[in-house]
């Protein structure tokens, strides 16, 4: 059922280096997990006992040193000194002044680095894979296909980097010619959250890079060995090719260093995936400001299957959309909407499928469903839980904490609440399922559309009619808008994000890279008259 993993199965096993781990009583938690032997190869990406969070064109930082741990068994891995607001403050100075080097070359040389980028990043990919694995807490599967993402966009903007730019436009007025020209906006600010912590900052990256802008990245903090080892990477291929590094600036840090980013005159853009709430806040800030931002927040995302619907596609999308990454991404399926007359067998087998699960350290290359990132996650997870029972909920499968180490929970299904009620329309970002029975198409859709959020959704149907219907404008409100695929797994190829209380930003393909850069309509005199538009005539 989990063939859309399939793919990179055998790479995975191929760079597992990490038989049996976290595993250990928590007992024996003394000493950090990067001074053990199997974990070794953590020193291959550069990374020590305490790692400097700020990168500037040098390694540093004054703030706090907070430990990350590994979400299996919440033993800690390494230290990482933050950045001060101190530290945060020059290393905007030198990007800004990298700017001034970067935006000189052309944009297909810019390319060309950006395209070494992605090949330093294939070198690593086993390596890089683990981390987040260890780090981040997803199956190493994933974590291989996330850097492959990453990977992926810098070959995508390198071709781009070629393409970009405006039309030449006729003018009315004889002698003239309109010119729509497009230019770097300057320092790009990205924000990233735990549950993508590479793939995001690449599709901001590569973009951002070869359109003329430099980069200031901070990362979650509790997967900042991943956003330092990320920055090793790229800082290497900047420094070999004579660039300054604070094209690719880091600064690791908390809600401090994320509230003076929204703040500052000086991030042109500012890039923020998270939550809808701090979204919100983080909106208004720019927008306090007149600044831009591209604004990637939550999804409360729905399957619809019809009665027409081939089962054999319904039930292992829903199994992958629902319970990979343990139900941590934006694009996990929270809704399910079954017609009535395939409910009970939908919910049957999904419960026969979510039995199978293979469950597990997710760095072994065979597992299939690891633990949540962190503590306060399980505990979200238990309180939407007995929410939705106090609702009138019936949970029909999994719904606890699993006895073993670490933030594992059960994978769960619930049935029997109201399209409407109020846990259903809460996003919680664990792995719950809600099913609900639908009569006919138009509630289906009304259903689908009735949430805050608008990031992903998909149907399940044969219906040449039906499935224009929901592409249509009185279809999905959506940004991704999917038939007979699960509602995760995009492509880097089109635009990624969504509408409403998502944010309404485009990351990744298509016409995404316009985010990047300002638009500026010239009009050019190659006459020696005066025209004016709209036949005004000023004598």
């Amino acid at each position: 059922m989990w063939r859309l993993a399939r793919a990179l199965r055998v790479e995975a096993t191929k760079f597992s280096k990490f038989s049996g781990p976290c595993n250990r009583p928590t007992s024996f938690m003394s000493t950090l997990l990067i001074n053990e032997p199997q974990y070794a190869w953590l020193k291959e990406l550069g990374l020590l006992e305490e790692n400097e969070g700020v990168y500037n064109g040098s390694w540093g930082g004054q703030g706090e040193v907070i430990t990350t741990y590994c979400p299996v068994n919440n033993e800690p891995i390494a230290r990482v000194r933050q950045a001060s607001v101190a530290d945060y403050e020059e290393t905007v100075k030198k990007a800004r002044e990298a700017w001034q080097v970067w935006a000189d070359i052309p944009a297909p040389k810019r390319g060309e680095i950006v395209r070494q980028i992605g090949d330093a990043l294939r070198e690593k990919i086993g390596v890089l894979g683990n981390l987040v694995s260890l780090e981040m807490g997803k199956i190493l599967v994933e974590s291989m296909g996330e850097i492959q993402e990453y990977v992926d966009i810098c070959d995508y903007a390198v071709g781009l980097s070629r393409m970009i730019g405006g039309p030449v436009l006729p003018s009315e007025r004889p002698g003239h010619v309109l010119i729509e020209q497009w230019n770097p906006v300057g320092l790009v600010g990205i924000i990233t959250a735990f549950n993508f912590p590479v793939a995001v900052y690449g599709w901001n990256n590569a973009i951002a890079l070869i359109s003329g802008n430099v980069c200031l990245w901070k990362g979650a903090p509790t997967t900042s060995l991943i956003s330092v080892a990320v920055t090793k990477i790229v800082a290497k291929v900047l420094e070999d090719n004579k660039l300054p590094g604070a094209i690719c600036s880091l600064t690791c840090g908390g809600a401090d260093i994320g509230t003076t980013m929204a703040r500052d005159e000086q991030v042109n853009l500012l890039s923020f995936t998270g939550s809808t709430q701090v979204g919100k806040q983080v909106a208004l800030m720019v927008q306090e400001r007149f600044g831009k931002c591209l604004l990637e927040l939550g999804g409360n995302n729905a399957i619809i299957a019809f009665e027409d619907a081939d089962l054999s596609l319904v039930v292992p999308s829903a199994l992958f959309a629902a319970v990979g990454t343990a139900g941590q991404r934006c694009t996990t399926a929270r809704r399910l909407f079954l017609h009535e007359s395939i409910h009970d067998e939908v919910v049957n087998r999904l419960k026969k499928a979510y039995a199978q699960v293979r469950v597990g350290n997710p760095l072994e290359p065979n597992v299939l469903y690891g633990p949540l990132h962190t503590k306060q996650s399980v505990s979200k997870f238990l309180g939407a839980v007995e929410e939705a029972k106090k609702g009138g909920g019936t949970v029909v499968y999994g719904g606890k904490v699993m006895d073993r180490p670490g933030n594992y929970v059960e994978p769960t299904i619930v049935t029997g609440l109201a399209h409407d009620a109020p846990i259903v329309h809460t996003e919680t970002f664990a792995p719950i399922l809600y099913i609900i029975k639908f009569k006919n198409e138009e509630e289906a859709f009304a259903w689908n559309n009735e949430v805050k959020q608008g990031l992903s959704s998909s149907i399940f149907t044969k219906d040449l009619g039906r499935i224009f219907r929901w592409l249509g404008p009185k279809g999905s409100d959506c940004g991704v808008v999917n038939v007979n695929i699960p509602t995760n797994g995009a492509e880097i190829g089109g635009a990624f994000g969504g509408e409403k209380h998502t944010g309404g930003g485009r990351e990744s393909g298509s016409d995404a890279w316009k985010q990047y850069m300002r638009r500026s309509t010239c009009t050019i005199n190659y006459s020696k008259d005066l025209p004016l538009a709209q036949g005004i005539k000023f004598e």
